[in-house]
């Protein structure tokens, strides 16, 4: 199947934002500390340093492995919304376009955040 750049863009941004919401956002919390401890730390400088460790279990060690590092959560999120887009098109694409849009405003509001 031939994807246009368009598509591409979308399922860019979706898979961005989705990997966000379970990786960052406060909102999921209550499913990343299902699999994940957070353990926090003092540095030799007083700052707070918060490591996140898996919890033990096959099952809740390799979800809490996955949402741990943004990159592996990118790769399966991705997967997921490629293969929801192409096996059911017309219900993925508000999912899409939804998280799309909001990948692309949060992209936006940091870049402003930044100049200013």
């Amino acid at each position: 199947m031939d994807i246009t750049f368009l598509e591409l863009l979308i399922l860019g941004l979706s898979s961005f934002r989705l990997t966000r919401l379970f990786v960052f956002d406060k909102i999921t919390v209550f499913i990343r500390n299902y699999f994940i401890d957070e353990i926090e730390e003092l540095d030799e400088n007083g700052q707070k340093e918060i490591y996140l460790v898996p919890k033990q279990g096959v099952v809740k060690g390799f979800i809490g492995e996955l949402l741990s590092c943004y990159w592996c959560t990118g790769v399966w999120s991705s997967i997921f919304l490629c293969t929801i887009y192409l096996l059911f098109p017309s219900v993925a694409v508000p999912v899409l376009l939804v998280l799309a849009v909001s990948g692309l405003a949060a992209i936006i509001e940091t870049a402003i955040q930044l100049w200013l």
